[in-house]
């Protein structure tokens, strides 16, 4: 195997890349990515960066000595348009062709937009630099969606004085994920701060004013964001003949075809530790699954690992810092099982079956939540390793 494409040049491609050269591999190695900037990190955008404690030159994820050092073919401000299997090559926006002997997708996704113009979104760092110059102290800011992008957008904009409505269609945010009783307490740390937070609320279209609403009637802003989920980029790979998803579909390897993987947030793979296909949009997760297909892309096929990782992910919201291991999607309960949710210090643990398969932690130390981490990473029993005698509360 002599040349290896990397297309995507965030922290799964970058990461891929890396090990790539610390595993032994000597060849050519190409990193491609669409946008004109090297490799930076993405979570400080809707948190240091929209909140101006962070300038640009913070987000780098390496130095210009360190990416030297790897020896790559840097191919910046150039998207990948589409790929021959067969022919073994990838092909870029410019007219270009890469050819490969083994591929890593890292691709990433984009968030999803609503009808109309002149909305915000927040994936890149134009994205943030273009909301942070507006999020001035009496403006007016709507927030579409609150989930943990949106729920960290709206608190830095009003520890920046502007005036935040943040709409959910759902009842209760986030609990399809973390539960109906961890999400009303997120919930009230909103309110507290007079953030104008509706549930329930479906927006159709955004306007030159503000957002209309199902029912016809308009909310006022000077700015919208949307933060409305996101979508994998797929589009490339249309009529390539590999299995797309909701993702790139890949085994428990990261494998999607013959000497083709995929890594981060694109990714759909089968993880053999929760026994379900997963696309996890977490930092820690892309990084790590980006060495995971890079040693198992140079591996003998006996010798690959599968990729089976405990997700990890944190958020920043207001004075609360919120950190979560595991598969809390589809869980069946929920239980506290240390401190209080009325004080915001506590951690849940969550079960899927009959099994511990999560746990959260808000505003706790690291080491409240580890334990919680080694239990979901064993399989343990819920029955033995939640006391009885723990409050539990309804998911």
């Amino acid at each position: 195997m002599r040349r290896i494409v990397v297309v995507g040049a965030s922290a799964a491609g970058l990461a891929a890349a890396e090990t790539l050269r610390r595993e032994g591999y000597d060849g050519t190695l190409t990193l491609v990515g669409d946008e004109p900037l090297a490799p930076y990190d993405r979570p400080p955008l809707s948190k240091q960066i929209l909140a101006a404690q962070w300038e640009p030159d913070r987000l780098a994820l390496r130095t210009p000595d360190a990416l030297a050092a790897l020896d790559l073919d840097l191919r910046l401000g150039v998207a990948a348009t589409g790929l021959e299997l067969t022919d073994q090559a990838v092909e870029l926006a410019d007219g270009s062709a890469l050819p490969y002997d083994g591929l890593i997708v890292a691709t990433g996704v984009r968030p999803r937009r609503l009808p109309g113009e002149g909305a915000h979104v927040l994936r890149d760092l134009d994205d943030a630099l273009a909301l942070r110059e507006r999020l001035t102290p009496g403006r007016r800011l709507v927030v579409v969606g609150a989930g943990f992008l949106g729920a960290e957008a709206a608190a830095v904009a009003w520890q920046l004085g502007v005036h935040v409505t943040l709409l959910e269609p759902a009842p209760v945010p986030l609990a399809h994920a973390i539960g109906s009783k961890v999400g009303q307490m997120l919930t009230q740390a909103h309110l507290d701060r007079g953030v104008n937070l509706r549930c329930g609320i479906t927006v159709t279209e955004v306007t030159e004013d503000g957002v209309r609403l199902a029912d016809g009637s308009q909310i006022e802003a000077d700015e919208v964001l949307v933060a409305v989920g996101s979508l994998p980029n797929t589009e490339w790979l249309a009529g390539s003949g590999l299995a797309v998803g909701d993702g790139v579909v890949c085994d428990e390897y990261c494998e999607a075809a013959p000497n083709v993987y995929a890594a981060g947030d694109v990714a759909r793979w089968y993880n053999p530790l929760f026994g379900t296909s997963m696309r996890i949009e977490h930092r820690t997760t892309a990084a790590e699954q980006g060495m995971a297909a890079a040693r198992n892309l140079l591996a003998t096929p006996e010798a690959r690992k599968p990729f089976a990782p405990v997700p990890y992910f944190w958020s920043d919201q207001y004075d609360m810092k919120i950190q979560a291991y595991g598969y809390l999607r589809g869980h069946d309960e929920v239980a506290v099982v240390d401190g209080e949710l009325a004080d915001r210090r506590f951690v849940a643990a969550y079960r899927t079956g009959d099994r511990v398969t999560g746990a959260l932690a808000v505003g706790m130390p690291p080491k409240a939540i580890r334990q919680w981490r080694q239990a979901i990473a064993t399989g343990a029993e819920w029955d033995d390793t939640v006391h009885t005698t723990v409050p539990a509360a309804e998911s």
